[in-house]
């Protein structure tokens, strides 16, 4: 071969390269654009996301798939437990979300904390080979065989609300040389997302909550009342409705103050709390009234319900908090709704409240103290 001919070869091969370079180049390219842009409409999905159920489970749901991942968890700092009581009492069925962990305080998280002071840094993300003694509590399911692992702190105004616990069976994919500022902003908007969406929920709650019982108020008890009784034509169940009045409760305000009647209320809505199922929603309708739905359950077994209520306010005195004791019995009347009736959800839960009204009512007059059922003409 000539000079020139080798030459000529030289430059074809290395044009083949080039090209060949520029062609995985553009492909790189369009894999990052394509996971950029999937990322972009993750950050919308969990910036539009309404509820606390709905933030968790788009990210558990969306960000394995986008980042190819084998397994996302999030661990979020409830120091008083207030975060999982709230979204308990609305609703969350944590079983859906086995990747979310609470913990105490920020120390269980895992992060160099470094000094505390108020001017000190927020803590890098974590990243190296997965070790079950020191990441079982981010990582809790064994058999996803992790190799490495991303722990990526959630901060808000430098302070840590949680961790983004990030997995992956190629041990190469978490290293500590690997740049970590995507992660890091992705981290940010969860933070974000999970700080606005946690307040909006615990502000909902407050507003379905008696601020002195702890108990629901009406407005959650109408609104639930009518998802239930779609709920319980759906599924082929009886609901049943009680109301509980305290006897005589103005007396007990003359004997010993508003302040002890507060005490008596709050007694009482714990009694009533300790005979009820998790399904079951106890709300204060106001002043001395409470009410009761009970899920899955006919009159016959309302009734049995009922006549425990009864007994267990009625079993001991209440102690108030300046040494009086004060004795308290309630009147209690039930409803029941069979899964075969329609009509408008809003005119059965109506007519349910007024037939548990009118139990009461013949509860009251008959001497009180007691249980009556709701009975057609």
């Amino acid at each position: 071969m000539t000079q020139k001919e080798s030459t000529h070869t030289e430059l074809v091969a290395e044009n083949q390269a080039l090209r060949a370079r520029m062609a995985y180049m553009l492909e790189q390219a369009e894999r990052n654009h394509a996971i950029m842009m999937k990322h972009q409409a993750f950050d919308l999905d969990i910036v539009g996301a309404s509820s606390f159920p709905e933030l968790i489970g788009t990210i558990f749901r969306v960000l394995p798939v986008i980042s190819e991942l084998d397994s996302v968890t999030l661990s979020l700092i409830d120091e008083d437990s207030d975060i999982h009581f709230v979204m308990q009492k609305l609703g969350v069925d944590f079983s859906e979300f086995p990747g979310l962990i609470f913990v105490n305080d920020v120390e269980q998280l895992g992060f160099d904390l470094g000094s505390r002071n108020a001017g000190a840094a927020p803590p890098k993300p974590l990243l190296g080979m997965f070790s079950p003694s020191l990441h079982a509590g981010q990582f809790p399911d064994p058999s996803q065989r992790l190799q490495s692992v991303a722990l990526v702190p959630l901060l808000r105004n430098k302070r840590i609300i949680g961790s983004l616990n990030l997995g992956s069976r190629d041990p190469s994919r978490f290293s500590p040389s690997l740049g970590t500022d995507f992660i890091e902003h992705m981290a940010s908007i969860i933070a974000i997302c999970l700080e606005n969406v946690i307040s909006n929920e615990m502000l909902k709650y407050i507003g379905l909550t008696d601020s002195l019982t702890g108990v629901y108020n009406r407005r959650y008890i109408d609104r639930r009342l009518l998802e239930e009784i779609a709920r319980a034509r759906r599924q082929n169940y009886p609901i049943s409705f009680m109301y509980i009045d305290i006897d005589h409760f103005k007396r007990v305000n003359d004997t010993v103050g508003h302040q002890g009647g507060d005490e008596v209320l709050r007694e009482v809505a714990n009694r009533i709390k300790a005979e009820l199922r998790l399904s079951d929603a106890l709300a204060r309708f106001g002043g001395e009234e409470f009410v009761v739905l009970l899920i899955d359950a006919d009159l016959d077994s309302a009734m049995f319900v009922a006549e425990r209520i009864r007994a267990g306010i009625e079993a001991s005195l209440i102690e108030l908090s300046h040494g009086l004791k004060v004795s308290i019995t309630a009147s209690l009347g039930v409803a029941s709704l069979a899964c075969t009736e329609d009509g408008p959800p809003e005119q059965t839960a109506l007519e349910l409240i007024a037939h548990a009204d009118e139990a009461l009512y013949q509860a009251k007059e008959g001497g009180r103290n007691r249980v009556v059922r709701y009975i057609p003409d």
